[in-house]
């Protein structure tokens, strides 16, 4: 886990640290005095820890500049925790999705319950990851669950992802959504991923979808196309969960 704690007063930047480390092994933190200096950084974090107020951009510019920071990258947002000795701000960190704050002097009881739950919602989102894939189309970007996808086809620069649904064009590498899609599609032709579910028969020549959609099979890889869809069938949907 990536932590970053930004904050104008060592000793909160300290305090936060030492309660990080015991609370949570193997973390890696980096300190940070101003939010200039975090966003010269140009890093992702897990979470970040954010004093409200410091000089040059305060914490509630560097929140929104961070937002658009994951959204030009197409990354998924860090949790933001504001850190803050006057209450009023509060209100201010909703305009920048925070995910929690707390209060100086941060209580040691009050820390542990709210990086509890920022761990949850890291957890969840893991969850959600590995039934999703992330989406990056000329006008939008977002998250495409892979039950949906029927297979996805190539286009030069980009892929075509083909659903129930709609077909979607997404600026993307082959190889690149072949590492996110995972084990239930299969790499059947240099042009074509095919999910194993939608699979309804087969020759040494093409894949038939249970829509009637025909996808290429390359014939070299027929025989480890079989074995692989055997193996799968065995596994079931959730074999390698």
């Amino acid at each position: 886990m990536n932590i970053a704690i930004c904050d104008d007063e060592k000793v909160i930047r300290e305090q936060i640290k030492n309660l990080l480390e015991k609370e949570i092994r193997g973390v890696c933190i980096e300190l940070y005095e101003t939010g200039d200096a975090l966003l010269a950084a140009g890093k992702r974090f897990d979470i970040v820890f954010l004093d409200i107020q410091m000089e040059g951009a305060d914490g509630i510019e560097t929140a929104r500049k961070l937002r658009e920071q994951s959204e030009l990258k197409g990354e998924e947002d860090t949790l933001l925790i504001f850190i803050t000795g006057i209450r009023e701000y509060v209100f201010q960190a909703f305009d920048v999705a925070a995910f929690h704050y707390l209060v100086k002097p941060v209580a040691e009881d009050k820390f542990r319950e709210v990086l509890d739950r920022a761990q949850k919602e890291l957890e969840k989102r893991k969850r959600k990851r590995r039934k999703t894939v992330f989406i990056k189309t000329r006008n939008r970007s977002f998250t495409l669950e892979k039950d949906s996808i029927l297979y996805i086809e190539s286009r030069g620069k980009k892929v075509e992802i083909h659903t129930a649904g709609e077909n979607i064009e997404a600026y993307v590498s082959m190889n690149e959504m072949e590492g996110q899609l995972g084990a239930e599609f299969y790499r059947c032709h240099r042009g074509y991923l095919v999910n194993m579910a939608f699979v309804a028969e087969y020759d040494n020549k093409s894949i038939t979808l249970n829509n009637g959609a025909d996808v290429y099979l390359a014939k070299e890889k027929y025989g480890e196309f079989v074995k692989t869809y055997m193996r799968y069938l065995r596994n079931g949907v959730n074999g390698n969960d």
